[in-house]
C-alpha cells in the first residue's frame, strides 16, 4: 500500500512517455510546404535543359536576368512573362537602361536548335548585356 499524501490535493504523477503525435503534424505541414513552394522557387518558364557532365555553378542574384526559350515555338519569357518576338528587343533594351549591370541567363530547350538560342543570345548582346550564360543540368546516366 501507498503512503497517503501528507496534502489535501492529490499529486499527479510524472509521465515519462515521449508525445510524438505533434512533432508528426508538425513535420507532415513542413513537407506539405516545401512540397508546394519548391516549384515556385524555379526562375523563368519551364523547359527541358540542356545536359552536360561538368555544368559550372553560378549563385542566383538579384542581379541576374532569366530568359526561356520554350519549344516548339520559341517563344521568349523575360522572367516568367512571355514578350512577342517584335518587342523582345525594346524590353531587353528597357531593362538594358533601368539594370545595366545585370547578368543574363538563358534557358534555352535542349529540342530547339541552337540557331533559335544563339538568334536569342545576338539580341541581347544586341541590347547592351555584356554577361550573358546559358542554362544547363548535369548530365545523368539513364536507370541512375
Amino acid at each position: 500500500m501507498r503512503p497517503k499524501p501528507k496534502h489535501s490535493k492529490m499529486v499527479a504523477e510524472v509521465k515519462s512517455d515521449i508525445n510524438v503525435t505533434p512533432l508528426v503534424d508538425v513535420c507532415l505541414v513542413m513537407l506539405i510546404i516545401f512540397m508546394v513552394v519548391t516549384p515556385m522557387l524555379q526562375k523563368g518558364a519551364d523547359v527541358q535543359l540542356p545536359q552536360t557532365n561538368q555544368p559550372e555553378k553560378m549563385p542566383e542574384g538579384q542581379k541576374q536576368l532569366t530568359l526561356a526559350m520554350k519549344y516548339p515555338d520559341g517563344h521568349v519569357f523575360v522572367e516568367t512573362n512571355w514578350v512577342p518576338d517584335e518587342r523582345l528587343e525594346a524590353t531587353l533594351a528597357d531593362i538594358h537602361t533601368q539594370t545595366p549591370d545585370k547578368d543574363v541567363v538563358i534557358k534555352g530547350d535542349k529540342r530547339l536548335k541552337y540557331s533559335q538560342v544563339r538568334k536569342l543570345m545576338q539580341q541581347v548582346n544586341e541590347a547592351g548585356f555584356s554577361r550573358v550564360g546559358v542554362i544547363t543540368e548535369k548530365y545523368q546516366a539513364p536507370g541512375a
